[in-house]
């Protein structure tokens, strides 16, 4: 059982705070983002790495690439996938 934690435009204590919950309900968490949310991921879970959860493992880290937008205004965005699990 995974759960999912979609970064976007947020304040990031607002994503800690949903990954330090989400640890409550699975043992595994997936952080997503997509284009410019990827670093906003990546400083919400060293943060709770760091500051909250001093026992969280990241397990993988995967990027890759979708193509967005219509037919003739096609354009590339990055991804990234971290999976995170406690080290109990």
């Amino acid at each position: 059982m995974t759960e999912n934690i979609y970064i976007g435009s947020k304040p990031i204590l607002n994503y800690v705070t949903a990954i330090v919950t989400a640890f409550q309900r699975a043992p595994i968490v997936n952080v997503l983002a997509r284009g410019r949310a990827i670093s906003s991921a990546i400083d919400a879970v060293e943060v709770c790495r760091r500051s909250f959860l001093k026992d969280l493992c990241v397990d993988e880290i995967n990027i890759g690439t979708e193509q967005m937008g219509s037919d003739d205004d096609l354009r590339n965005v990055s991804t990234i996938n971290i999976q995170l699990s406690k080290t109990s």
